[in-house]
């Protein structure tokens, strides 16, 4: 019998094999068939292009509820699926309010379900007032619970010091479910002397994160607590998660793609914390990824209004937007194969998400890219200040979430879909 939809004749990118010229059928939301001479009701010629499992951005700031004018879920959501995202894992800040208990999670799947076009997991918190509602948000099906080591840069979202941490730890082993972390130590960060990029950089050094990294993976260790290093920003950075059992990273197209000197011409679009680095270590992370010792990557899109990016270099928001952007990037230096590993494949292994897979029965979460043309894309995120805003990246052509160009995103979890 024909199948609803038949992707024909594409370049599919399967897991730990050599792409393969193959005819993809969709039977409902899921993949029905991968072969040659399948049939269908309706057709996508694709041939020439490149088919990969759509991404799953682990680390995104859509900022609904409360602070909607940040970005929100439906330009946030569209930015991703035009860069070829079929879901995500947001994070428990910078909403307002934050994702620390049932009440707020509860507000923010009800936001979530009415604007999102992907599929989407939701962070929930770590902080000093919050450990006795970890179990609730667990219940609820949070993918994990996200910590600072430093302060967040946003009030409502406070930092969690070592003791605090570590109970929070202890809660999740025993919930599991991992802990991620925001590694910056602050006995390790100064004082800007200044107010312009080289102040600004040199006030957060490498140093910062290393020493933060050691307490998070001693603090896990201490507790049995699966943990997880959000953007990491240098190579002995990823190096000291490599070291250490059972403990993941991910960096950013932000350190992959850009160093600090291009802070003089993109100025604060391209202020983030950690900041960025010099071009050799930038390299250096490079070497780290191509070698295999960084699990996955993630845009940590965290936006803001223009106004917020105003001004000197201390004074101005520290985010990068990027939703749209994180495979185009990838696809410009990986192989296909490796892209779809560090941006899906390997995102819902790592956090136990019914995701990321090119198969017969999966969900038919499928992104079309050609890697022949290279051009600008269009911005859909609310404010478009990428710093990627001028980059050509490989096309993406299409993308399709369980099937569909235009979804109702639904809630992942650890358990499966609810």
């Amino acid at each position: 019998m024909p199948s609803d939809l038949l992707i024909r004749g594409a370049t599919v990118v399967l897991p730990g094999v050599f792409p393969i010229q193959a005819d993809v059928a969709i039977e409902g939301d899921a993949i029905a068939a991968i072969g040659t001479d399948l049939k269908a009701r309706e057709e996508i010629d694709a041939r020439g292009l490149h088919l990969l499992p759509g991404a799953i951005d682990a680390h995104v700031h859509f900022n609904e509820p409360g602070r909607t004018d940040w970005e929100g879920w439906a330009t946030g959501s569209r930015a991703l699926a035009a860069g070829g995202a079929t879901a995500c894992i947001e994070m428990p800040l910078n909403a307002h309010p934050p994702t620390l208990d049932g009440a707020a999670f509860d507000a923010k799947l009800e936001a979530a379900r009415a604007s999102s076009v992907v599929d989407f997991a939701l962070w929930g918190g770590l902080t000093p007032g919050n450990l006795d509602h970890l179990e609730e948000l667990a219940e609820r099906g949070v993918a994990g619970f996200k910590a600072f080591m430093c302060d967040s840069g946003i009030e409502d979202f406070p930092a969690a010091d070592d003791d605090t941490l570590h109970a929070g730890m202890a809660k999740a082993a025993a919930l599991g479910l991992p802990v991620a972390v925001h590694a910056e130590r602050p006995s390790h960060l100064r004082e800007p002397d200044g107010t312009d990029w080289r102040a600004f950089v040199a006030s957060r050094p490498v140093e910062a994160e290393l020493a933060a990294i050691e307490t998070a993976i001693a603090l896990a260790r201490d507790t049995g607590c699966d943990l997880h290093v959000v953007h990491v920003s240098s190579a002995p950075g990823v190096r000291l998660v490599a070291q250490a059992d059972g403990v993941t990273c991910e960096t950013c197209p932000h350190y992959l793609t850009l160093s600090e000197d291009d802070l003089e011409t993109l100025g604060t679009r391209a202020k983030c914390a950690p900041p960025l680095r010099p071009r050799d270590e930038v390299e250096a992370l490079w070497r780290e990824v191509t070698a295999g010792r960084v699990d996955l990557i993630a845009s940590d899109h965290s936006p803001c209004p223009p106004a917020m990016k105003a001004g000197d270099f201390t004074a101005a928001w520290g985010g990068i937007a990027g939703a749209q952007s994180t495979l185009g990037l990838l696809l410009d230096r990986l192989p296909p194969q490796s892209a779809a590993a560090l941006t899906s494949a390997n995102v819902a292994r790592r956090f136990r998400l019914p995701k990321g897979r090119l198969e017969p029965g999966a969900d038919a979460d499928l992104v079309l890219v050609d890697l022949r043309e290279r051009g600008v894309p269009e911005l859909r995120d609310r404010h478009k200040l990428s710093p990627y805003a001028d980059r050509p990246v490989p096309r993406i052509v299409r993308t399709l979430v369980r099937g569909s160009t235009a979804p109702r995103g639904r809630l992942i979890t650890p358990r499966g879909d609810t």
